[in-house]
């Protein structure tokens, strides 16, 4: 994958700093969740509240990840990397590609990538998920993600729909964990106009305003290294209807899955996603299939 020049030496800078961080140990195995498609920590499709990596207060961490979701007719590649400060601040950087697949082929637009770079940011402004675990409150955290779409051939058509290759998403999370009975619950409420993440611009001649949405998740540790879990996340639908009628409804996302940590440097995340029908105007199918992420902590 050619990466921008701009965002390719971030990623690259962040990477090569990564080894020069300090030891963070501090968290408990598996309380620093694992990378999203958007590069936040968390599950693989919200953020949570905690902040990336192990390090605990005094501390500074890092984790870089690398993810694949396949369905049936697309697929999306998603790496990233985070800086955590002090187990108050996060700081990520993520590159998505998106293989369109039929869809890029019946408009015309065959081998079509659609690419993405997000900038996010994470501040904890309340509660601490493992020393308040025996407590009501939660952790909480604001975020937002920066965005930037990179829509080749397919520019034109967006825009014309009304939808911008730029947005900005704002979100803030409560992560509760509940250590006696092994569980991690998380609820984000996102104020968003992306269309499928931003990967189909923001915004459109629909609604040109932010929605609020919704995403859940909840995670079972087993064992120390191993957690189930399973997340929701509500999705705007600012192209529907457009010009296009209802070709371009946009679904909720699910997931279903499975986190194993051997170590405190490794992660692997499996999961079954549906994603709903992408383009239901062209490929009227659902979309479901599998994930799998891998990420290394510093």
């Amino acid at each position: 994958m050619c990466l921008p020049s701009r965002p390719r030496r971030a990623i690259a800078s962040l990477l090569l700093a990564l080894p020069l961080l300090c030891a963070a140990q501090g968290k408990l195995l598996l309380t620093g969740g694992v990378s999203t498609i958007e590069g936040a920590a968390g599950g693989g499709l919200t953020p949570w509240a905690v902040t990336g990596s192990y390090a605990s207060g005094g501390e500074v961490g890092g984790s870089a990840y690398l993810s694949r979701v396949s369905s049936q007719d697309y697929s999306l590649n998603s790496f990233g990397v985070l800086v955590s400060l002090h187990d108050r601040a996060e700081f990520s950087l993520a590159r998505q590609d998106f293989n369109t697949g039929p869809a890029g082929t019946a408009l015309g637009l065959p081998g079509l990538h659609l690419k993405q770079t997000i900038a996010g940011a994470k501040l904890r402004v309340a509660g601490d998920a493992v020393l308040d675990s025996d407590r009501a409150m939660p952790q909480i955290a604001l975020g937002l993600q920066a965005k930037r779409l990179d829509a080749g051939g397919l520019e034109a058509t967006l825009k014309s729909l009304g939808a911008k290759t730029h947005g900005l998403d704002l979100y803030v999370s409560a992560t509760k964990l509940l250590l006696a009975q092994s569980t991690l619950v998380n609820l984000t409420l996102r104020a968003s106009k992306a269309n499928q993440t931003g990967l189909l611009g923001f915004g459109g001649t629909a609604s040109s305003s932010l929605s609020l949405c919704p995403e859940v998740s909840v995670a079972y540790l087993i064992s120390k290294h191993l957690a189930l879990g399973a997340e929701y996340r509500v999705k705007p639908d600012k192209l529907n209807p457009s010009a296009l009628g209802a070709a371009l409804k946009e679904d909720d996302w699910w997931d279903l899955f499975v986190a194993w940590a051997p170590n405190k440097r490794v992660s692997i995340t499996a999961a079954y996603v549906d994603l709903g029908r992408i383009v239901p105007g062209i490929v009227s199918r659902r979309q479901n299939g599998a994930y799998l992420s891998a990420q290394l902590a510093f």
